[in-house]
């Protein structure tokens, strides 16, 4: 039986070569190239504001004549792109929506568009196919695109050579900082916030006439990002000067409001540009389910041809200042914009301020201006060269039209007019191309009049290129030109003071009722309602377990807990849930985050940090110290503080002293003593080690300290002392004498 023939399919594939690579070799000749173009060809810009995909676009479309033309079909647009951006036409039109006026992501868009393209401000509101939407050049991108005919920029040729497209758009302003922009590379982004035009344009007014114009100046001129959503931006010079010097920094933006009377209900016109209606709308609505906003009875998106709305009804008898307040504080309605100023420059990507980026413009721009003039220049030579030849022949047209009219062949024409008249080839061959109704001497007198003025500006255009003045002054007077014609009001208000506003509390909105914190030896706490205590108070406790603090309060105080490694952890008493006695309680090491291994080892319901209350630590070697509550208190709502008190000797107990008591301390040798807190000295340093209190024998520790109504001795009082430090008396039990005066009675 004949055997089978095996399918191509079916034949083995050979094994593959496998050989040993350095991982660094694999990074630099794969990783590295893709990284580096993904870094300078995809995410962030250059200096003319621009990302690649934005200027192969912009570019097509004056290539198209839609600077002038009219609008023309968004598909015929992305293409056209396709010759210059290879990545497909979802991805081009993408880049198209956000540069249209429609779209509102930008103060000054270029693209002048017809349809929907959705809004920046919301992520469903989705841009129409690119075959029903239409679009042109918006006329501020004559300002872009102006000397680009002029070699204002370098050319080059696109992906395979078939046509030529810019480097970089010759901008006639600081579009890098009036466009906002960001992107994510391989290992770096941007995130460039927009400016004022006119503030920018005056910006580099200052700094084409004073390079070392400082940052506080500048911030005078360029008051601070302005966005196209508008909304309020609150004032802090320190951030903004930052950001202004480094290019890395945050400031912090609110939604405008008005408050409708008549229907009971807020009506927010304006949001952060960082953030969208619907995440704004998820965010209330989670707050309204967890319980955190109580005083709403609907949300509405309400966006329509009049623009941007969304509309918050409001229970009767609400403060719309203070839930707006609070809608601040736990919603996206006030949100913060973080500023990463990296931008390509020389092809290299690099963070600067805003200062340095409109000196990098500056020069420039100045590059660009300069390669106009030599265009403009050199334009203006040839005519020159061109008029003069012509003037030679206004010597003896007619010898002109002779020699034209007698020379038997075409290519002997231009010859014999350079011999004749003393002519190069190319004057030679303009006169040639002359029609014969312009060889006459009033069409030749008239056309040589403009060589004096040619002269005249040839010379003027050889000054201004060699005098850097001379070109900040055209640059100063193009920004004039452009603030005065595109300039517009700031549309983001900055709010300089806001010490007036509401300020939400979060005290305000816990349910408020009495309470005993319960803190065990373990570190279990419980938070008890005193109406759960009135059916008894058997207590759940582990084997071993015991009471160690307990104290009546409300839930609307604050808790501290010491730990064993000298740090201090805070909470709210509303953190935790109501539990009762019968409950284990929270464990406070997982519930508030200690570190690994760190144990709880005292609690204190605290309200406010008094000076004159203090903190009283006893340790292990005998000495003791007293901190003032004062010195806990820091600036914000940190939970975790570090340094608490001395870890240099073990911590045996703590006690908060609002008034003066006794305490008692035990040796691990049988003795006691027990004095007045007014003999521990007061120290403002948390970490101080204490005075010796308890003189102890070699080898001997504290094993117990407590107060005087907690002791479990009878007789406590008999170890008094009036001076410190002191040697302990030893325990009646353990005191022979004491237990025969004893057994005599």
């Amino acid at each position: 039986m004949a055997k089978k023939k095996k399918t191509l399919d079916q034949q083995p594939l050979p094994e593959a070569e496998i050989k040993d690579q350095l991982i660094v070799d694999t990074l630099e000749t794969n990783y590295m190239p893709y990284a580096m173009s993904v870094i300078l060809s995809r995410a962030i810009p250059e200096i003319d504001g621009f990302k690649p995909a934005h200027r192969k676009l912009l570019y097509t479309m004056y290539k198209m004549g839609l600077l002038d033309g009219p609008r023309t079909k968004s598909a015929n647009v992305c293409g056209e792109t396709m010759k210059l951006n290879p990545h497909g036409d979802a991805s081009i039109y993408d880049t198209m929506v956000r540069l249209t006026r429609a779209n509102e992501a930008l103060l000054h868009p270029f693209v002048d568009s017809k349809g929907t393209f959705g809004k920046q401000y919301s992520r469903d509101l989705a841009p129409a196919a690119s075959r029903y939407t239409e679009c042109k050049l918006a006329p501020i991108c004559r300002e872009v695109l102006g000397g680009i005919n002029k070699d204002a920029v370098e050319m080059v040729d696109n992906y395979d050579g078939s046509m030529k497209e810019p480097i970089l758009m010759p901008t006639a302003f600081p579009n890098i900082l009036v466009s906002a922009n960001s992107g994510i590379a391989v290992g770096m982004a941007t995130n460039i916030c927009s400016f004022n035009l006119s503030e920018i344009c005056d910006g580099t007014i200052e700094l084409l006439k004073n390079p070392k114009t400082s940052p506080d100046r500048l911030l005078d001129i360029v008051k601070g990002p302005d966005f196209p959503l508008g909304g309020l931006l609150l004032y802090d010079r320190e951030k903004l000067r930052t950001i202004y010097e480094t290019g890395i920094g945050s400031f912090t933006l609110r939604s405008k409001y008005v408050y409708d009377k008549e229907n009971n209900c807020i009506d927010v016109l304006q949001i952060p540009y960082s953030t969208s209606i619907e995440k704004i709308i998820e965010e209330v609505t989670k707050g309204v389910a967890d319980g955190k906003i109580k005083e709403l009875t609907d949300i509405r998106d309400e966006i329509g041809y009049e623009g941007f709305r969304l509309t918050l009804d409001l229970k009767r008898g609400t403060d719309p200042e203070k839930l707006m307040a609070k809608l601040f504080r736990i919603t996206s309605l006030q949100d913060s914009f973080a500023c990463n100023f990296n931008v390509i420059i020389d092809k290299k990507p690099m963070v600067l301020g805003v200062n340095d980026i409109l000196l990098e413009w500056i020069r420039f721009r100045m590059g660009c201006v300069k390669r106009e003039l030599e265009f403009d220049l050199k334009t203006k030579r040839d005519k020159l060269h061109l008029l003069l030849g012509l003037g030679k022949i206004l010597l003896d047209i007619d010898k002109a039209i002779a020699i034209v009219r007698g020379t038997e062949k075409e290519a002997d024409v231009v010859p014999n007019l350079q011999k004749a008249f003393d002519l190069t080839e190319i004057q030679a061959e303009y006169v040639a191309e002359i029609k014969l109704r312009y060889l006459n001497r009033e069409y030749i007198l008239n056309r040589v009049k403009e060589i004096s003025a040619l002269q005249s500006e040839i010379a003027d255009l050889e000054d201004t290129i060699k005098s850097d003045k001379r070109i900040k002054d055209v640059i100063i007077k193009q920004l004039n030109e452009i603030k005065k014609k595109y300039g517009i009001p700031r549309r983001t208000e900055i709010l300089y003071d806001s010490s007036d506003l509401p300020e939400y509390k979060p005290d305000e909105e816990v349910d408020n009722f009495n309470l005993c914190a319960v803190f065990t030896k373990q570190g279990f706490f419980k938070k008890i309602p005193l109406t759960s205590l009135r059916n008894g108070e058997n207590h759940l406790l582990k084997d071993g377990d015991y009471i160690l603090c307990r104290e009546n309060s409300d839930n609307t105080k604050s808790v501290i807990f010491l730990s064993d490694m000298g740090q201090m952890y805070r909470a709210r008493l509303s953190d935790f849930k109501s539990s009762k006695a019968s409950d284990l309680g929270d464990y406070v090491p997982a519930k508030l985050g200690f570190d690994e291994g760190e144990k709880a080892v005292y609690m204190k319901v605290v309200d406010k940090y008094e000076d004159t209350h203090n903190l009283v630590y006893i340790f292990e070697n005998g000495k003791g110290i007293k901190v003032p509550m004062s010195a806990y208190e820091t600036k914000g709502n940190r939970k975790k503080l570090t340094g608490a008190y001395s870890t240099k000797s073990p911590l045996v107990a703590a006690f908060y002293e609002e008034e003066p008591f006794n305490i008692a301390m035990v040796s691990d040798g049988k003795r006691a003593i027990m004095f007045s807190t007014k003999l521990i000295p007061v120290k403002p340093t948390r970490t101080a080690g204490g005075v010796t209190l308890f003189s102890l024998k070699k080898g001997q520790v504290i094993a117990a300290a407590f107060r005087e109504a907690d002791s479990p001795y009878d007789n406590i009082g008999k170890y008094r002392k009036i001076k410190l430090p002191a040697t302990g008396s030893l325990l009646d039990e353990f005191d022979i004498n004491a237990q025969q005066v004893k057994m005599d009675i």
